[in-house]
Order: C-alpha cells, then structure tokens, then sequence
C-alpha cells in the first residue's frame, strides 16, 4: 500500500470523497496508470479503518465518472486517464440555472477550451448548502468558481470559501467583501450598475411621475440594487417606491413606470397594462432586467437594464488561464427599446 494514498482525520471533507481525490492525485502524478489495479473495498478498509460503505461510495462515483472499472472478483481497475491528470477541472457553483447563466457556462465553457472539464452545481441560494459542496470537493479541482448569492447568513459559505486557496478561486456575480486576500473576480457593482443605468434613461424617464422597483418575495437580489434605486430618485428628484411582487391591489397606472426584476412579474405587468388599456412605453414605462433574446421583440421591444454574461464567462475563463488574481468589474448598461 503506498503510503501517499492518506486519509486525514482533522479536515471536515468526508472520506469517501478523500478516497476519491487520493486516486485522482496517484493518477495526476503517474502512480496510478490505465489498467492498473488499486486496492479492493476490503484492502482499503483494513488499511485506513474505513468503513465498507465508505469505501463503496468512493468506488462508485469513481466508476461514474469513467475512471474506475470493476471486473467481477478481480477487482478494481484504472479505466480512464485522459483528462484525469491533464487539463483543468473546474466546479461551477451557481445558485440557480437560467437563461442569463447558461450564457454565462457557455462562454466560460468555451473560452477554457476542450482540455477543460467544468462541472456545474447549484447551491440554490443557500449558505450551508454552497458550504457543503465546497467542503466536499476540496481538493478536487484545480479552480472553483462560485456565484455567492445568498439569502440568511453567509458565515458558513465564508469560512468554506475562506478554505479554498486563493490562487484556485473565482468569484462570480457578486462580491464578498469579507473575503481575505488576492483572488480572482468578475463582478457587477449592483448599486452603481442600478443608478448609472438609470441615468443612461434620464430622458425617457422624465415623462413619468412615478418609479416602481419590483423585486420577488424571497429577496434573492442584492439589497444593493434598492439602495441604487432610491439613490436615483432622491438625486433625479422621482417619487418612487420598492414593491415586492405586482400585488393586485395596486395595479399599474398611466404616469408610473417600473424596473421589474423578475421575468414573471414582467409578464404580470403586461397582461395587467392589456387589461387596462394602457400603452406600454407611452402611459407607462417599463425596464426589464437583464436581457433575454425574447424581449427584443416582446411588446414591440423591452427596454432592459442588463449585465453581459458572456462577457463575463470569457473574462472569468481568461483569468484562470492567465493565473490572474484581478477583480474585474464587468460590463452593465441600458439598452433602449421601445418599452420606455
């Protein structure tokens, strides 16, 4: 048994994922080969004072992920090396999947190129669950790039992303300011992102007497982008107001306009200036967030507030290729339609 295939007791990485990682590193280092032979559930459990179902679950999602075969009583065996020990790994952490993300996984997919394997998972927002999946890959990848948007508090997250090492992580979105030390980033600057893009709409803006921000219930955007909002209308002299959701108590009406952060609520809004009537872009404005190709031709064109996530996948892809640990702020803007 070589002695380098350890399993430490004093890491909160669970062990089965020790045993998968110390196989992919004997591999990286030549020590294991193609069609080689590695110890059996029994051998490893005796060795290390594993359990048997730790060690199963190890061999298993090494047999999922290609590189394991097992060959009946013969045991078990090295069936893949290619893209094992070369290229770059990277965990794509995300708190959901959308049309704005799978841009975003594309560009960054492709700018790293094909000796590239990406792996995307989805921590839906929560802290611990963002926690866990860093905890239990670490030192599976060479980098990991992780879009902290959260809702309660992130300590959990932190102290995991805190344990990465620095030249190995890529924050995504939205920055942590708590976070210690050089890494890498691309990031929006909700607050600004929100005035300045605002201000770019000065002169349509001007025919309305009232400003709506419209945010979901459940509060996953930055608290940031209210405070630029209202930062807008105490500097530009608007009365306005934040709304969570289009409660219909207060349906929209002519004179108003509303920056609408959610697609559903942008349907809302329609249907209800429909019912009403009311001319879209005319008695009442709207702004989307963040483009879509449908709302280039939705309601003769939806005037939306958006940051460039393919942009941001080339920059982030460029910055692990380049070994960088620059935090670029990436591109955000108005782009005027017909809506407003």
């Amino acid at each position: 048994m070589d002695p380098s295939f350890s399993i430490r007791c004093n890491t909160r990485q669970p062990k089965y994922q020790q045993v998968v990682n110390s196989v992919i590193a004997h591999i990286e280092a030549g020590k294991l080969k193609r069609g080689e032979r590695i110890p059996s559930i029994n051998e490893l459990s005796e060795a290390f004072y594993l359990s048997r179902d730790t060690v199963e679950k190890a061999y298993k999602e090494l047999r999922v992920r290609g590189i394991v075969s097992a060959y009946g009583k013969r045991g078990y065996f090295i069936s893949q090396t290619e893209g094992v020990g070369s290229g770059i790994r990277v965990l794509l952490l995300l708190n959901r999947i959308n049309a704005h993300r799978e841009l975003l996984c594309n560009a960054f997919s492709q700018a790293l190129g094909e000796r590239a394997v990406v792996d995307l998972q989805l921590h839906h927002g929560d802290a611990g669950a963002c926690a866990n999946l860093l905890t239990n890959h670490l030192d599976s990848y060479h980098y990991y790039a992780v879009m902290p948007h959260f809702t309660g508090c992130p300590r959990r997250a932190l102290e995991a992303l805190q344990s990465i090492p620095r030249e190995k992580l890529l924050i995504l979105d939205k920055a942590v300011p708590e976070l210690r030390g050089a890494y890498a980033a691309v990031c929006q600057h909700f607050e600004q992102d929100i005035y300045q893009g605002l201000a770019a709409g000065l002169d349509l803006l001007g025919k309305y007497r009232w400003l709506r921000l419209v945010v979901p219930a459940d509060g996953r955007y930055p608290a940031e982008m209210q405070q630029g909002f209202r930062r807008f209308c105490r500097a530009h002299g608007f009365a306005g107001d934040v709304v969570a959701g289009l409660p219909e108590s207060t349906p929209p009406r002519a004179g108003e306009a509303y920056l609408v952060l959610e697609d559903n609520d942008l349907v809302t809004l329609l249907k209800s200036c429909t019912a009403r009537s009311l001319a879209v872009g005319k008695e009442v404005g709207i702004i989307s967030y963040n483009d879509t190709p449908f709302k280039e031709i939705l309601a003769g064109g939806i005037t939306v507030l958006t940051t460039d996530f393919e942009a941001m996948g080339r920059t982030a892809a460029s910055l692990l290729l380049q070994k960088k640990t620059d935090q670029v702020k990436n591109p955000f803007g108005l782009l005027r339609r017909n809506s407003l």
